[in-house]
């Protein structure tokens, strides 16, 4: 989404003398941007990534043409002395500007009463050594010297190298990663070690070189070569093992120590593949540090064919206590296995086999693993068969007598199955064949004789009462989780790995102890003055009146064919608005869907709508009540809420009337009051502006996030949102800027992009907004909440989104300083909390800032929220960087507020709720998921790009196409709360 123009008022107050200047440039500035920017600050703004690679690029690999001869009356010049000559015309460079590094924790907060909790993290103890990890890659191949692509082959092939070479190698215990990383405690005998091995009756999915499965020329779609009765298809690979590096194991300390360096984090990485690879040995599916068994007690059918897998995280975390291996219940889908046929019928949901639509079996099927009967080898499918099994033709080779001569003949894999191998097909003769092969030496197997294997991770994008049912099959009350940890910890058996032992690794059996603390709810005003205080995390506004109310007037209901009492439901919205202060006019009329359109398309429906609203309505609505005929996932919301808010900048709700009742409309009359410019509650501390820091001087809330397409859409581009805060010395009311970027590209790449004498960037309409709306003041203190990023991703994120956060500001007026404060805040990790001697969660407002958190930086661990149902999970805040100066009981106590002034109208709660993280993020998170139903990208039109003046590129990324942008009416109100 492009970037705003000022408002009229805005132009008005500042009477600037270019078309669309900003209200924060100098007159001077602006005078300075006719003329071209030099180049060392073209070189400054661009991309980092592309500035890193002119500077490491090795002048010897780029392969460029010689140098032209020299005429006879020129003399060379030797490069030195013309850099120098340059040099003494040139202006001074500017100054590299140093990295700005994590801060250190300013000290604990103390605000708060005490409470004994316990962590899901296990108390690790290390012994002292001199001894190194030594890395070596590895590289494998096959005989012809082709890689290795296959992942499951790795592990194989590296036990039994270590188990056959086990003299040679000294006894050495390896820690592998399965793919290309080795670590051994101590050097191997040599730099370079190469090793063959050969794997018998190995599973690899990859064909024998005659193409067929288990090394048996007679199977459908076997090769040229006569048939070889052997015991067992051998394999022999070629290992390479070259030395990469060394970590000292001393560096574990220093990572227990919070001394972030390359080699405690690679030390610290050894230790996690440890784990890993003990998981790996006992059989588990592994994904990432989390692991699961082939245990049918963890599994939970969600329909389709797809189950959830419930098993456990397991990782070595550097703490204010020292090294702690944290372990938490994790949960993954996986294909059910058992018979292939099954799985189609239960994925397809159809009673027969000759009802499956096989284009849809063939996009299901693709690389799932198979045993096939009556060889049972395992095999990956590639396709499926042009022709059925009874017309699915191959060329058979058979010997011809004992002499040893062959002859070829033509048979189907039916015929094939019946006459030599006495098997009878059963349903499978008018079916597709399952191809297991390769693409130009196919492998076809019937579909009644393959059986999917265990622990097959299903990745495609799961429906939603599919995501309903795994969110409600994996919940835990807390001590039903930390029996079924200890559990996990038990049967681990850490302590028997031979690897750890030889780091000195011992793990403790019990929780660890620690001590958080409960802050008070902030208290709360609503209308007519009334001030409350939260109880539990939540407060009912049932009986009382809003804080500012709007107007509902000038608008109309539409009905996409919904099943309601559509003037029932208005009369009882009306009810319930005026109960709570705000003026409720009628709607102007009922526009009801004609039911000719029901079956057309989505875009069709919705034209036809807006062409009744413009016949029916004397002009244009202010607001428009949408009734949708089903709760989620209705295909009519976004093409709906993209013609309200892009095209006609008209505020819209949408409820489905399935099931309402009081509870629902007051959270729905929530929304719309937001939506419309009021207010529904303010936190007193707001009203009297007493918010230490943020009262005392203007400040702006960014919160600010990147949305991904789900799984399997991988092409298509992500979401970046940024949220500011308005009307300071308000914290409770926001509005959103919205771009797209690069798919799953998790850096926002939009914040800061100078386009001339412009900026279209995220931030600079977001100041604007600010200025406008807070009486024409600057914000000395921005305040930006992050979620989202990784730690891996915590330099980038204050050196390089910071840095272009600060562009904007000097881009708008270059003699502007405010001061920053970033927190990243994370949701995705695997840190819990419990009650010692309670079966409840932690009281809503435990934070804990000891013990469990990082040994050196500034974080804390927040847990706002009442969690009602399974275990709460508490929010990971990060302060990266804090010019503003807080201390920690005053930052813990913000965001404690932020987490209060979320307009929450989610399902049908009675009352209004405390949320888990604050609310700019959350926003955001809305912001961005509401834009992105605004249209399907691969159906995207060029004009829906060309209102935005074409797709844009991210750095380093093809152009990816923009987003529509708002209407000017609606851009800065609360539309996606």
């Amino acid at each position: 989404m492009g970037t705003a123009t000022p408002s009229a008022v805005t132009r008005a107050i500042i009477k600037p003398p270019l078309p669309r200047p900003s209200p924060f440039k100098p007159p001077e500035r602006r005078r300075r941007e006719e003329h071209t920017q030099p180049p060392e600050e073209e070189a400054r703004r661009r991309p980092a990534a592309s500035q890193l690679r002119e500077l490491t690029m090795d002048p010897l690999e780029e392969e460029l043409p010689p140098p032209p001869p020299l005429p006879p009356n020129v003399v060379p010049i030797r490069a030195e002395d013309a850099a120098a000559a340059d040099a003494n015309d040139a202006p001074p460079d500017k100054p590299t500007k140093p990295k700005r590094l994590l801060m250190v924790r300013p000290g604990l907060g103390k605000k708060g009463q005490p409470i004994q909790l316990l962590a899901n993290h296990y108390k690790v103890s290390v012994k002292s050594s001199e001894e190194f990890f030594h890395h070596y890659n590895v590289i494998m191949k096959y005989e012809d010297d082709t890689l290795v692509d296959g992942k499951g082959v790795g592990r194989k092939v590296i036990d039994k190298l270590q188990h056959t070479y086990r003299a040679e190698l000294l006894n050495k215990d390896f820690a592998y990663d399965g793919e290309k990383s080795l670590f051994t405690i101590g050097a191997l005998p040599q730099v370079n070690n190469e090793f063959t091995v050969v794997l018998e009756d190995i599973g690899t999915g990859k064909s024998a070189a005659n193409g067929s499965p288990g090394g048996n020329d007679s199977s459908p779609g076997g090769g040229d070569r006569k048939r070889v009765r052997r015991p067992f298809q051998t394999k022999t690979f070629k290992v390479e093992l070259c030395l990469a590096g060394k970590i000292p194991m001393a560096a574990i300390a220093q990572a227990i120590r919070g001394q972030e360096s390359e080699n405690s984090m690679e030390a610290l990485r050894v230790l996690d593949i440890i784990l890993r690879q003990h998981s790996a040995k006992q059989g588990c599916l592994l994904v990432r540090q989390s692991f699961f068994h082939n245990n049918p007690d963890s599994f939970v059918d969600l329909g389709g064919g797809v189950m959830g897998c419930r098993g456990f995280h397991s990782s070595f975390r550097g703490t204010q206590s020292g090294l702690s291996l944290n372990v938490d219940v994790s949960t993954t889908m996986i294909v059910k296995p058992g018979p292939l046929i099954d799985f189609l019928l239960t994925n397809q949901k159809v009673d027969h086999p000759n009802r499956i639509d096989w284009q849809k079996a063939k996009r299901a099927l693709k690389n799932l693993r198979i045993k096939a009967a009556p060889t049972n080898s395992e095999l990956k499918i590639i396709g499926l068969s042009d022709r059925n099994c009874n017309e699915q033709m191959f060329l058979l080779r058979q010997r011809n007598g004992n002499n040893g001569d062959t002859n070829t003949v033509e048979i189907t894999v039916s015929d094939y199955y019946r006459v030599h191998r006495g098997i009878e097909l059963k349903y499978s003769d008018n079916l597709p064949c399952i191809n297991a092969g390769r693409l130009k030496r196919p492998t076809y197997f019937p579909v009644e004789l393959c059986t999917l294997v265990p622990l097959q991770r299903y990745t495609k994008t799961l429906s939603t009462l599919q995501r309903s049912s795994l969110v409600e099959k994996s919940r835990q009350k807390p001590q039903e989780r930390m029996s079924t940890l200890n559990d996990a910890l038990k049967r681990s058996n850490y302590d028997s790995d031979s690897m750890l032992k030889a780091c000195g690794i011992s793990i403790s059996q019990n929780f660890t102890q620690i001590e958080g603390r409960v802050l008070q709810a902030p208290k709360m005003r609503a209308g007519n003055n009334e001030d409350f205080l939260p109880r539990n995390g939540r407060w009912n506004l049932a009986n009382k009146k809003l804080i500012k109310t709007c107007t509902i007037n000038r608008w109309s209901v539409v009905n996409f064919s919904a099943r309601c009492d559509v003037q029932g439901l208005v009369r009882d919205l009306k009810r319930l608005a005026i109960g709570k202060g705000l003026e409720f006019e009628d709607p102007h009329t009922i526009i009801e869907e004609n039911p000719s359109k029901r079956r057309a398309s989505v875009s069709v429906r919705v034209e036809e709508m807006f062409d009744l609203i413009k016949q029916k309505l004397p002009g244009a609505p202010r607001f428009l009540l949408c009734l949708l005929p089903e709760r989620k996932n209705c295909e009519v919301y976004g093409p709906w809420k993209r013609k309200c808010l892009a095209e006609f900048g008209i505020v819209t709700q949408c409820l489905a009337p399935a099931r309402v009742n009081d509870n629902y409309l007051n959270n729905v009359l929530l929304k719309i009051n937001a939506k419309l410019g009021g207010l529904n509650t303010l936190l007193q501390v707001e009203v009297s502006r007493g918010i230490p820091i943020v009262s005392e001087e203007p400040t702006i809330i960014l919160g600010m996030d990147v949305s991904h397409g789900q799984p399997g859409q991988s092409d298509r581009p992500s979401i970046a949102a940024v949220v500011s805060s308005r009307e300071w010395p308000l914290i409770s009311k926001y509005r959103a800027t919205v771009h797209t970027q690069s798919p799953k590209l998790e850096m926002m790449s939009s914040l800061f992009k100078p386009r001339g004498t412009e900026d279209d960037g995220l931030i600079r309409e977001s100041l604007i907004d600010f200025y406008t709306s807070s009486g024409k003041r600057k914000p000395d203190q921005v305040i930006i909440f992050r979620d989202g990023v990784s730690e891996s991703q915590f330099t980038q994120v204050i050196n390089i989104e910071l840095e272009q956060i600060i562009e904007a500001c000097k881009f708008l007026d270059e003699k502007w300083e405010p001061k920053f404060t970033l927190i990243v805040a994370q949701k995705n990790h695997h840190t819990k909390f419990f009650q010692t001697g309670s079966p409840e969660n932690v009281p809503p407002g435990t934070v804990v800032d000891k013990q469990v958190c990082h040994p050196k930086n500034f974080d804390f661990y927040m847990c706002a929220h009442a969690g009602m149902i399974g275990t709460s999970r508490p929010t990971h805040y990060h302060v990266l960087h804090d010019e503003i100066g807080f201390t920690a009981d005053a930052l813990q106590e913000f965001v404690h507020s932020l987490s209060y002034v979320y307009v929450d109208g989610r399902r049908y709660q009675r009352s209004t709720t405390a949320i888990s993280i604050v609310a700019p993020i959350a926003y955001a998170h809305l912001a961005a998921a509401q834009v992105g139903t605004f249209m399907k990208f691969e159906d995207m039109s060029s004009d829906a790009s060309s209102s935005q003046g074409g797709g844009h590129t991210s750095a380093g990324s093809v152009s990816v196409p923009e987003l529509p942008r708002l209407h000017e009416k609606v851009r800065s109100t609360m539309f996606f709360c």
